[in-house]
């Protein structure tokens, strides 16, 4: 489980498959900033763009790990099969504080920048999401967007998919890779947990199947 507060913007420094087909996964190492992984172990859970990974080699003082992903991730996620920026978080503990909402760090789409410029002395970033997740974004709801905890200033369907408008603050650019994102990059987006659950709640035939309690 996340939050979506990012807590340190490493890099991809090399991608090795396992394979030459389509079916094999690949192993990623990330570079980080000194002492990041200092209270990391072996088996712990990272989550790279939003998608959660398990860290399967670890270099902490060299501030590297790495990870192994699979060929199915890598269908359903951007950005975890090349080298460049990356935003980090690691799982979070019961004591932590939810600066953000929750997140579960599995990716339900890809989305894509349609629109990134500065606006004042912050960024607007407009998004197009598949029309499938147009039912799950709402103004002033909660979405994640390569990891990070974002709300959603404006949305709009259009016939291509749901475009949903963004505010980024000076101190989001400066401290995630959500910076180095341009129009048409894709992204990882996680829809609001809670939602989730209320649509499965909503659906006719769950709801008439579940035994009355007296």
């Amino acid at each position: 489980m996340f939050t979506g507060i990012i807590t340190g913007v490493g890099r991809i420094v090399s991608v090795q498959s396992f394979g030459n087909s389509l079916s094999h996964g690949k192993q990623l190492t990330i570079a980080c900033q000194t002492g990041y992984l200092d209270d990391v172990v072996l088996g712990d859970s990272i989550a790279l763009n939003g998608a959660c990974m398990t860290v399967t080699k670890l270099d902490a003082a060299g501030a590297q790990f790495g990870i192994d992903i699979s060929a199915e991730s890598l269908s359903k996620t951007a950005g975890l099969d090349q080298t460049g920026p990356i935003n980090l978080e690691k799982a979070l503990r019961a004591n932590d504080r939810l600066g953000g909402h929750l997140v579960s760090g599995h990716v339900d789409g890809i989305g894509r920048v349609s629109h990134f410029a500065q606006l004042g002395e912050s960024w607007e970033l407009r998004l197009l999401a598949p029309a499938a997740m147009a039912k799950y974004l709402a103004y002033k709801g909660s979405i994640t967007v390569n990891g990070v905890s974002l709300t959603v200033n404006r949305v709009a369907d259009l016939a291509q998919g749901c475009e949903i408008h963004i505010n980024l603050i000076p101190h989001t650019v400066k401290n995630t890779a959500l910076g180095s994102l341009s129009v048409d990059s894709p992204v990882n987006l996680e829809i609001d947990l809670i939602a989730r659950y209320v649509e499965r709640m909503l659906q006719p035939e769950i709801a008439s199947s579940c035994p009355t309690v007296s």
